[in-house]
């Protein structure tokens, strides 16, 4: 696994969020609904990506639980 993950991941959550802005059914909350979809695609894409590259560059090291250090 890469970096080059989350692009992917964020072209196809355009693609999918611009399906769902054309798919729209006409009505009088079209606006509502177009902009909460769209906005739960986006808000989910970005704390996936945020959990995703912290796994994968993680700011401290990881310590070994099963190593005694002599005293």
């Amino acid at each position: 696994m890469s970096g080059w993950t989350t692009i992917g991941v964020l072209i196809l959550a355009v693609l999918v969020g611009t399906a769902i802005w054309m798919t729209t059914p006409k009505g009088p909350n079209q606006v509502l609904i177009r902009t909460s979809a769209v906005m739960t695609l986006a808000c989910c894409y970005i704390m996936w990506a945020c959990v995703y590259l912290a796994q994968l560059h993680p700011l401290i090291q990881p310590k070994r639980g099963d190593v005694r250090f002599l005293e």
